[in-house]
């Protein structure tokens, strides 16, 4: 189906690998000229080559999302690019313990406000950054398609990461909220909820290599994703991404302010 996308722009956030990289594949596949944002050139580069060299066009941008001033640059750089940003996706954002490589699990009591204020600042105010970068110009063209990536522990809660659910959670509030105000501007504002989600940067549990016969650890994971059991894997970064393209494209033009789980069914509510 042609999700008559072609000669569109989009910026993605975060896209130098997994989910972000895949959606930037997609979208660059449909006909999506794309800006490829990471916190590191090196990967946001690599991502915009890739698509170059499959056909697609690409430029990679980087960008602390947190850092408001350096993302109306990016916005600038992709504007004198590209001449305009019609599709954003809200995608950089995960616990900071794995972006910094270390995982443990985090109780809230005793924590640091620190540790805090990093979770908020790159899961919460990185959307609302960008969504800043880009919002005055679509309301000028009466057109764009907003859409944020955000974990299924923004809506259900997840222990041990109690800050990162709520700054899930007030993207999931800020998108639904914003869609009222700019819906007479003829622009979509929708979110995506993942879970455990498998692709190249992940590993243990998350292996993509891992099935139920050679890795009890996800047969037990599999016990809360329906239709994982069914398939017989986690979520995989394309799952997200083609919803993604559905929703930035003008066959999502009647739904907004939604949030579409695309996590095996762990959320069903």
């Amino acid at each position: 189906m042609d999700l008559e996308l072609k000669g569109k722009t989009a910026l993605i956030t975060g896209a130098g690998q997994g989910v972000g990289r895949e959606i930037a594949r997609v979208l660059a596949a449909e006909g999506v000229k794309v800006a490829v944002n990471d916190l590191f050139q090196e990967k946001a580069e690599a991502v915009a080559a890739e698509i170059q060299k499959a056909g697609g066009e690409a430029m990679g941008v980087q960008a602390d999302v947190g850092n408001l001033e350096q993302v109306r640059a990016m916005a600038d750089r992709i504007v004198a690019r590209f001449g305009t940003i019609n599709i954003l996706v809200n995608n950089a954002g995960v616990p900071v313990e794995i972006r910094s490589g270390a995982t443990p699990r985090t109780v809230f009591a005793g924590s640091e406000p620190s540790f805090w204020q990093k979770q908020v600042n790159l899961n919460f105010y990185g959307c609302l950054n960008c969504t800043d970068a880009v919002i005055k110009p679509m309301i000028e063209s009466n057109d764009g398609k907003i859409i944020s990536i955000i974990s299924e522990a923004g809506r259900t809660g997840e222990a041990y990461m109690a800050v990162y659910s709520g700054a899930k959670a007030g993207v999931l509030g800020f998108s639904k909220a914003l869609a009222k105000e700019v819906g007479r501007y003829c622009i979509n504002v929708n979110c995506i909820a993942i879970g455990a989600t498998a692709h190249e940067g992940t590993s243990g549990r998350l292996n993509l290599k891992s099935t139920p016969e050679n890795d009890p650890a996800l047969e037990k994971m599999l016990k809360v994703y329906p239709i994982g059991r069914g398939l017989g894997r986690l979520g995989r970064a394309y799952d997200p991404a083609y919803a993604v393209a559905f929703l930035a494209s003008p066959r999502a033009a009647y739904i907004t302010g939604q949030v579409l789980s695309v996590s095996g069914g762990f959320s069903m509510c």
